[in-house]
């Protein structure tokens, strides 16, 4: 092959990860900017915040950096890179706090579930190497969390907010909605991939605290359930420094009490994990390999029931968990935040 050949010749795969960059990516933008050009058109100056042209260069490079990371790391497949774009915009566009929770959450998940791989392989079927996540996994984690988002944008445009219930209704339990299905993810995410390798203790079955073998769904020890807090906990204190750091100073006197949201992710962490440790208790198949010994999620010959019935699967169990995370918390959210 002659240098010409050479310079010519570009791997199939390698143009159309561009191309298909491209096609998520500007349809999303441009959605979001008519609906920011028409709430601007027709609403008062009181009603809506208008977004710079600086936020929307964030939106839409940050993302993509990251994005590009997990890929490159091995931490996203290409499908999980790009729906993780699209989750990543909407929530830097509508606020940099947002930003911040989300990837307090990338970072330490994908840490956490490389942490000691290999002990987690001879117990789980289907681990990936890396931990490589694929679309339904990013939209499972990251779709309630992207979904309030949307609204959030269109309700109250682009911003940082105080959470004020009294004074700011919606763009507060749309914020702590958001929060609290972030550290969701991050605090499930932490008790399972630290909580199964962190303690030589065996779980729990959580609906009958009967012994079970590690992995199972519903599964917990005190380990997970500890670490899970501090997976969200994390969560809420990004979130709180970014507030405090966006917030002109006027705003934070006459809203002081801003410091609950470090504890709204801790809760948001802690109730996430343990509702989804209830879901996967009962609406998740566990059994054990006879051959290998290692937990499976769908019954078939050759494998023990441990516990619960082949109802959901992992990522609806993350779906609705987080879901009902986001419900409950904000519920006590609003009738517990200080005056």
């Amino acid at each position: 092959m002659n240098d010409l050949e050479h310079t010519q010749y570009v791997p199939t795969k390698t143009l159309l990860k561009p191309v298909i960059g491209g096609l998520v990516i500007m349809p999303i933008s441009l959605t979001l900017w008519i609906f920011g050009t028409i709430r601007s058109n027709y609403l008062s100056a009181d009603d809506v915040s208008d977004t710079s042209p600086v936020r929307w260069f964030i939106a839409t490079l940050v993302p993509a950096i990251i994005s590009y990371r997990g890929l490159k790391k091995e931490s996203l497949n290409l499908s999980g890179a790009i729906l993780g774009y699209f989750v990543g915009f909407i929530l830097t566009i509508t606020s940099y706090a947002f930003l911040a929770s989300l990837m307090i959450f990338f970072i330490s998940s994908s840490w956490a579930t490389k942490f000691r791989s290999e002990k987690k392989k001879s117990l789980e079927e289907d681990f990936k190497k890396g931990g490589q996540r694929n679309w339904v996994q990013v939209i499972c984690n990251g779709g309630v969390a992207a979904y309030l988002g949307v609204i959030y944008f269109i309700e109250s445009g682009s911003g940082e907010h105080a959470i004020d219930f009294h004074h700011h209704y919606r763009q507060s339990w749309l914020s702590v909605a958001i929060l609290s299905a972030i550290s969701c993810a991050n605090g499930d995410t932490w008790a399972s991939e630290f909580g199964t390798v962190m303690t030589d203790l065996p779980p729990r079955l959580i609906t009958n605290w009967k012994s079970v073998p590690r992995g199972t769904n519903g599964g917990v020890t005190w380990v997970g359930i500890l670490m899970s807090a501090l997976g969200g906990l994390v969560v809420g204190v990004a979130y709180y420094i970014t507030l405090l750091l966006r917030l002109d100073a006027d705003i934070l006197e006459a809203n002081i009490s801003q410091w609950p949201l470090v504890l709204i992710g801790l809760f948001g962490g802690l109730i996430g994990s343990l509702l989804d440790s209830f879901l996967g208790a009962i609406c998740q198949f566990s059994g054990v390999d006879e051959q290998t010994g290692v937990i499976v999620e769908y019954p078939r010959p050759g494998v023990k029931k441990v516990s619960g019935s082949p109802w959901l699967d992992n990522h609806c169990v993350n779906l609705i968990s987080s879901f009902l995370a986001a419900l409950l918390v904000t519920w006590i959210s609003i009738h517990f935040w200080p005056k």
